[in-house]
């Protein structure tokens, strides 16, 4: 059988290399390198686990601003079983109402009836867009779905980004997607895992949202050294654009399963320098995990909602909860 199978594989590395490019996103010419921030979170957490759907887990935040108004959050829920997609609804970021699962995976589909969730909101152009995590729980990938009202979505009929080729540093997975726009583009940041089952971060670009190229270099974050904090996985990213910089809070693993978060900065997207700053959850509810950030920044302030638990798991059964706090400027004003 090898001489079969042999061929094949130029071909498909052929096919791979129309998906990869060399980008970085719009440089910006970097601030104060002094600069730093402290995180302050709720002693509470803002969306507890609730009942059915959600009693085992909720987690995955993803908020945006509607209308300069009402904030949107997709966020994940977790039933033993299966992990959903629901919607929640607020006018200040800390008292939500819940208006119900809008999203679950199609056993009949790629999707394998596992998960369809862990995703990632934006609205452009007026049309809600959400990038969403389904596949086999062993090599999940990236889907998209569209809507009008958050509340009935119409899901792409293929993933939108696949994991990578043979030996390639996301062969065994995509999911964890972050995205934000800076015309023409938009720009992912996803997780990848390779064969070694090691998680890292990476970024690809898309006119559309559908069709996306992968950065030839990537991954774009390594593991941390011996004994850091993210020794052991990289994952569940949030970029956003302030004090001259690009920003990104990602969560990492330890050893253990503990996670805590994580924060680089750049000035091009693509090349990114660790700060010397790890938040951990201060809580007995966030204790063990603090992870899944999304970030607006609204008023000079960087706003994050994340999950957290007080198990150290790596996917769920973390008794997982939606928090809140803000990343403020310390000795600087934080600016756009």
């Amino acid at each position: 059988m090898k001489p079969a199978v042999r061929p094949l594989f130029p071909l498909l590395l052929l096919s791979a290399c129309g998906r990869y490019s060399d980008f970085t996103l719009p440089p910006v010419p970097g601030g104060n390198p002094d600069f730093t921030f402290a995180f302050q979170s709720r002693p509470d957490p803002v969306i507890p686990r609730g009942q059915g759907w959600e009693s085992g887990d909720v987690l995955n935040p993803s908020v945006v601003r509607l209308d300069d108004q009402v904030l949107m959050n997709l966020y994940s829920g977790f039933d033993g079983r299966t992990w959903h997609t629901g919607l929640a609804t607020s006018d200040d970021g800390q008292s939500w109402n819940r208006k119900g699962k809008v999203l679950s995976p199609d056993p009949q589909t790629w999707e394998a009836g596992y998960i369809a969730a862990n995703g990632s909101l934006i609205v452009h152009d007026g049309q809600p867009m959400y990038w969403y995590v389904a596949g086999p729980k062993d090599r999940p990938r990236i889907g998209l779905a569209r809507s009008d009202d958050f509340r009935h979505w119409h899901k792409e009929p293929l993933p939108v980004l696949e994991p990578g080729p043979y030996a390639s540093w996301d062969e065994y997975g995509v999911a964890d997607p972050y995205v934000i726009r800076i015309d023409p583009y938009f720009y992912l940041y996803y997780l990848g895992q390779d064969r070694a089952r090691r998680q890292r971060l990476g970024v690809a670009r898309s006119q559309d949202g559908v069709r996306w190229e992968k950065l030839r270099t990537n991954p774009i974050l390594e593991l941390g050294g011996p004994g850091a904090f993210d020794e052991a996985g990289l994952g569940e990213s949030a970029v956003w654009q302030s004090n001259l910089y690009y920003w990104m809070l990602y969560t990492g693993r330890d050893l253990h399963e503990n996670r805590r978060m994580g924060l680089a900065r750049s000035t091009d997207g693509v090349h990114w320098t660790r700060m010397p700053l790890v938040f951990g959850g201060g809580n007995l509810w966030d204790a063990k995990v603090i992870c899944d950030p999304t970030v607006l920044f609204e008023g000079g302030i960087a706003r994050v909602w994340f999950g957290g638990g007080d198990v150290a798991s790596p996917d769920e059964n973390l008794h997982g909860q939606i928090g809140y706090g803000t990343l403020e400027p310390v000795g600087a004003k934080l600016t756009k």
